[in-house]
């Protein structure tokens, strides 16, 4: 795949632009909402930031990856034992009281969204939480060696018809925190109501 193979030889770039990045307001809105010292998923971990500061505000935390560069220096820096695996691949079931997925799923081709949003669903405890984030836009498109599935809000409606039990509490639009980046973030937060 394409996208892995950019993350394995860009691994160390990639770690050093964004373990610097300040996620806090996103944190906040996602935290606000798991089960205090509940288990979170950092579905698609990259470089373990996220994974790091849930561990640091005392949530349970397993961190995921699936570029096996990624997951050596997120193991590193966590001090978790960060698993080598695909997005699709996820089948616990109500086993998390949040799912963390910032900037993964938009790497997943269109197709394969409704199958991983329905396996993510299951994966979630009754009242869990699952933050997600994908560049605005709509459809498929390749950049600098990298495939991109873009989301607008009606994108993600369609989307969510594959989960009746998941709704929306937080849907907001940001501009990327990196210094040479103006591009714009769908951001969602969706609650699992049963």
């Amino acid at each position: 795949m394409m996208t892995l193979e950019f993350y394995n030889q860009n691994a160390e770039s990639f770690f050093n632009d964004t373990i610097q990045v300040d996620m806090s307001e996103l944190y906040r809105l996602f935290v606000k909402r798991v089960k205090p010292g509940g288990r979170i998923l950092d579905a698609g971990c990259g470089s373990g930031r996220d994974a790091k500061a849930f561990l640091a505000m005392g949530f349970q935390v397993d961190a995921m990856d699936a570029s096996v560069e990624m997951v050596k220096l997120a193991s590193q820096f966590t001090g978790l034992p960060v698993k080598q695996q695909t997005l699709e691949s996820i089948t616990d079931i109500e086993h998390y009281d949040g799912i963390w997925a910032c900037a993964s799923l938009l790497h997943l081709p269109e197709a394969l969204l409704p199958k991983v949003f329905t396996q993510f669903e299951a994966a979630l405890k009754p009242m869990g939480v699952w933050y997600m984030s994908f560049k605005y836009g709509c459809g498929e498109r390749e950049k600098d060696g990298r495939v991109f599935t873009d989301l607008n809000e009606e994108g993600l409606q369609e989307l969510l018809k594959h989960c009746p039990c998941l709704s929306i509490v937080e849907q907001w639009v940001t501009v990327d925190k990196r210094p040479d980046r103006d591009e714009r973030w769908l951001n969602v937060v969706v609650c699992k109501n049963i």
